[in-house]
């Protein structure tokens, strides 16, 4: 089978989890901070988030986590064309976030329809059922008023 997980990992999302942990690395702080902060932006555990670059983006990330050690270590900040690239990363990175939440708010909203929509639907079914009944009943009692009639004419004719 080929099914998509619903909770797999977006090329987007690798990228974030990336540039989070690239960042914290170079500005000091550790691995551990950049998968909680990350957590929270994807709604994902930073458990989740530590596995997924320890077991996958680490590998492709290895000069990126070299470099970003050595500008730690030399407390080297990048140039004006670096920092406005970085305010670029950073600008896209709130981009792919606004999009990923709206899509996740369009499915939730699509999943919320769905679920209205059956509702309607289980409902409209089950109020042309008790109509159903309802007319059955009403002529049942039509039947039982002409029956107690025809009884009480029989009834006055033998007395």
């Amino acid at each position: 089978m080929n099914e998509t997980r619903q909770d797999a990992w977006t090329n987007d999302e690798d990228i974030i989890l990336a540039e989070t942990v690239l960042r914290y690395i170079r500005e000091g702080k550790t691995q551990l901070e950049a998968f909680k902060e990350v957590s929270s932006q994807l709604s994902r555990t930073p458990a989740a988030c530590g596995f997924r670059w320890n077991a996958t983006i680490r590998k492709h990330y290895q000069e990126a986590i070299e470099q970003a050690k050595e500008e730690r270590k030399n407390g080297l900040k990048s140039d004006a064309s670096s920092a406005n690239k970085g305010e670029a990363d950073t600008i896209e990175t709130a981009i792919l976030l606004l999009e990923k939440m709206k899509a996740n708010f369009q499915t939730e909203d699509n999943v919320e329809k769905e679920k209205n929509e059956k509702l309607v639907t289980q409902l409209e079914n089950e109020n042309r059922q008790l109509r159903e009944y309802l007319k059955r009943y009403e002529e049942t009692i039509i039947q039982l008023g002409r029956i107690i009639s025809e009884v009480n004419t029989f009834r006055n004719n033998k007395i």
